[in-house]
Parts: structure tokens; sequence; C-alpha cells
């Protein structure tokens, strides 16, 4: 099942499914969001499959997945190509951090290059969506909690990023990370999420890998993280990038206005969004 968040001309949001591999065609939820939908409880499955309007669908229309969500929880140096390009040891835990809810934007927004900022990076990322609650899951419970996964491209302000020793001031500029376009819900894809991973910008490619080679696989992180708070129903987990970063490059490269950022995760979906200066 793919699940998607719907923006309307009045300016408020609906709930829909996908009607099969039609991405053109969908069937109206009664809900806000994809978000609202998880919330209804653990009948939201079901929910979301019984029939409803079906309705005709413009990408202009498909919005952020998951507004507003409780928590955005991210990892960093989560595939051992991008903690060799980074020059990093190779962490024991999960390397975690946050986002607000004001640095997401929809599947095709436009991403806003902060002025503040010279060194903005892009980071192809497979994010990971909560279904039910859970609290010190175990890793071999902890798939059972996940509603599905989508795409994320974790982008950064990599000369905010180092300004101290936290992650989070290059993490979560308003405005600059795209989710989407779908929730994918597990039974569609394989059970080992041997995924290929990949980020082009102005076509080309500067990410390729498979999301089988994180470090800290899917149940792990969750397990992780539900020992530290409860994951709640949209809460989103973005697992972390593959090696292919600018900054990783020699000479470096970061992202400028009009350019074209495409972040692709086989099975799940494709962001597409042009990078613009943010405004005075």
């Amino acid at each position: 099942m793919r699940l998607l968040t719907l923006r309307q001309a009045d300016g408020r949001t609906q709930a829909a499914r996908l009607d099969g591999d039609d991405e053109g065609t969908a069937f109206t939820l009664p809900f806000p969001s994809v978000r609202h939908l998880l919330e209804s409880g653990p009948g939201w499955a079901a929910t979301a499959a019984a029939t409803t309007e079906k309705i005709s669908v413009t990408r202009e229309q498909i919005g952020l997945l998951i507004p507003n969500p409780e928590k955005i929880i991210c990892l960093g140096l989560n595939y051992e190509t991008h903690i060799r390009e980074m020059g990093r040891d190779v962490p024991q835990y999960p390397t975690l951090f946050a986002k607000y809810a004001r640095s997401l934007i929809g599947p095709y927004d436009p991403v806003v290059l902060p002025t503040a900022s010279q060194k903005v990076d892009w980071e192809a990322e497979l994010g990971v969506v909560i279904g039910t609650p859970c609290r010190h899951v175990s890793p071999e419970r902890a798939k059972e909690h996940i509603a599905g996964y989508t795409v994320i491209n974790d982008v950064t302000a990599r000369d905010w990023q180092r300004r101290t020793r936290e992650f989070l001031s290059g993490k979560t500029f308003e405005a600059t990370t795209p989710v989407g376009p779908y929730l994918v819900t597990p039974d569609e894809l394989p059970t080992d999420l041997d995924l290929g991973i990949e980020c082009s910008v102005d076509g080309e490619v500067m990410q390729s890998a498979r999301t089988s080679d994180l470090l800290f696989d899917v149940a792990a992180i969750v397990s992780y993280i539900s020992t530290i708070i409860t994951l709640v129903p949209g809460d989103v987990i973005a697992t972390g990038t593959p090696g292919g970063v600018g900054d990783g490059r020699d000479p470096k490269v970061y992202l400028r206005p009009g350019q074209v950022l495409r972040t692709t995760i086989e099975g799940i979906g494709t962001l597409e969004n042009v990078c613009v200066a943010e405004s005075a």
C-alpha cells in the first residue's frame, strides 16, 4: 500500500491511497494527513485499504507526507562509505540527532538554501515512519511498529554543523529537508530492505548505494531509540546517508541556486527539488 498527503485548493490537506501502480489516481481517506491516519489507532491499515472516493492526482498536489510529526530523529555515520569519506571512526552506538518540523518540505517543494551558509550539502536517506507506539522494544519485534518507509534528503549546512560538536544547527535550517512522496508499507518491499538508493544533482549521480549497507539496520535503530523515548505514530526516522556527499569530495562541492536535487529509493519513490536562494 502507498499512502500520501494531498494539498487541497482551499489550503487544507487530505490523506489518500494510491490506486495500485497508477500514480495519477488515488482514493481519498477520511483524515487530513497520513500522520492523522496513523494516529487513529492500530486499525489504520484496514481503514486505509477501504475503498473511498476515487480522484485524479497531479504531482503539484502531493504535499509533505507527515506534517508536524512529534519527533524527527536522524542518524549520522551509518554507512561505512560515508564514515570513511568524512574521516570518522566507526561508531559503537547509533549517532543520533534531531530536526524540527519547520525543516521539512514536500517531495517537490523548493529546497531553500540559507543565506547564512555557503556549504549546503545533500544526503539521500531511507526514512522510517512509526505506525504504533513502542517503548523498550526488542530488535526482533521492532519492525512490527513500523508503518512504512519513505525517501528523505537530509540537506545539511556543513559550516553550521561544524560550529560545535553537536550536529543540530547544521541539520534543521527551515525548509531544507524533503520527505515523501509516499509512505510504502512493508509488505510492498523485500524483507531485507536491500534497495538501491541514489542522489543526483542536475542529472549527475553523486550517491549510489544499497540500503542493506546500513551499519545499524532499521530494527536495531527503532529498538535503540525506543530505549530512550517512546516512539509514537507518525514519528519519522532518517537512517543515515551513504558515501558521495559534496563535503567528502576533493574538491568539495555544494548546492547552488537553480540546481535540481533528485533523490530516489528503489521501490519507494523519488524526490525532485529545485534549490532556491533564501529570500531577504
